[in-house]
């Protein structure tokens, strides 16, 4: 365990699958906080040798990253989930906290995925796919503010994040995560309601503190214009 860090902080086992923006900087700021992180991409370990020589983190399988983890961050596109390898959860141990960062653009990125366009919360849809209960959280900030805007305890203005789930145990595991990289972690209910925290909804994209995350989410609303994912 790290220095001057309490034993609800003790390192981790992380796997983090994808490394784009929001598994790139999850994965510094991890590794600067002393957790032991592997990190997995669909290229293949070798195309992730600068990552690794940045933040010291393993570059393993996808296979790998899943193995013997205390936590697991699925931070892919959603139209690449369903091309995960079939059974990756099967050998998982039940105490693995499983985050999906993911969010939903069938415009931009994603194409059109029924469930979802049907009101299924996204987070919700990716757990089925799974087969495997997750949580959602640190899909609402901005990537480079993950890596650059987080604070100390108590700091003024300090910036909130929601998290959702129905596991209560798992989801003091990520507030307690959220905490350590420097931010506010806020409860935002079981996973149904984590589509207060998607695309086109008030905390998407923002800086809130907590109680301006607790407000943007009781101003959620679930109907959406027709343009919402173009903004």
């Amino acid at each position: 365990m790290s220095q001057n860090r309490s034993p609800r902080e003790a390192d981790m086992k992380i796997g983090i699958i994808g490394a784009g923006n929001i598994g790139g900087n999850l994965t510094r700021r991890f590794t600067m906080l002393g957790h032991e992180v592997s990190v997995a991409n669909s290229r293949g370990p070798q195309t992730l040798a600068s990552l690794v020589r940045e933040t010291g983190a393993k570059a393993v399988s996808v296979a790998e990253a899943v193995r013997d983890k205390d936590l697991i961050v699925v931070t892919i596109p959603e139209k690449s989930i369903p091309d995960l390898p079939k059974g990756l959860f099967d050998g998982v141990g039940p105490d693995a906290v499983v985050v999906d960062t993911g969010n939903y653009y069938p415009q931009q990125r994603d194409g059109r995925i029924e469930e979802i366009e049907n009101g299924m919360p996204e987070s919700r849809w990716v757990e089925r796919q799974l087969g495997r209960p997750v949580i959602k959280a640190f899909n609402n900030i901005y990537a480079r503010h993950l890596l650059e805007r987080g604070q100390p305890r108590g700091a003024p203005g300090r910036i909130a994040l929601p998290v959702a789930g129905d596991d209560s145990k798992a989801k003091a595991v990520v507030l307690q995560l959220v905490d350590e990289l420097g931010f506010d972690g806020v409860d935002a209910g079981g996973l149904d309601e984590s589509w207060r925290q998607q695309p086109g909804t008030p905390v998407y994209g923002t800086d809130h503190d907590a109680e301006g995350v607790l407000r943007a989410l009781s101003e959620a609303r679930r109907e959406r214009t027709p343009d919402w994912r173009a903004k």
